[in-house]
């Protein structure tokens, strides 16, 4: 990897950082959804410092070279975002669901409550 490309790199990763941070302190995102992010930043950042961790790692693995096991690593962050988020997408429609009965029984108690009143 050349010198150019990890600065570059090293940028990037300091900006989106910078982003999480902001989105975060805004309430635009909650702490504990952007912490697979924090790790993908942390992972890359060890990888531009270290270089040498990479092909190691790719060694290790059996992977033949450092691109198809950054591939292979970006596919793998990705499967965990996107289960992340499906925990999260499950979450969110229980307590819909819940929310959406209790306003079902609050209007009920509501009309009666009308209806004798009448």
């Amino acid at each position: 990897m050349s010198t150019q490309l990890r600065l570059v790199l090293f940028i990037l990763n300091i900006i989106v950082l910078i982003q999480l941070i902001i989105q975060v302190k805004k309430k635009k995102l909650q702490l504990q959804y952007i912490f697979t992010w924090l790790a993908l930043l942390f992972v890359l950042l060890i990888v531009l410092i270290f270089p040498q961790l990479l092909e190691l790692f790719t060694r290790t693995l059996g992977v033949q070279l450092p691109s198809n096991m950054v591939f292979f690593l970006g596919f793998c962050f990705s499967l965990v975002i996107i289960y992340s988020l499906t925990r999260y997408i499950s979450q969110q429609s229980e307590q819909i669901k819940e929310l959406t009965q209790k306003v079902a029984l609050i209007d009920k108690e509501v009309k009666e409550i009308k209806g004798e009143v009448k």
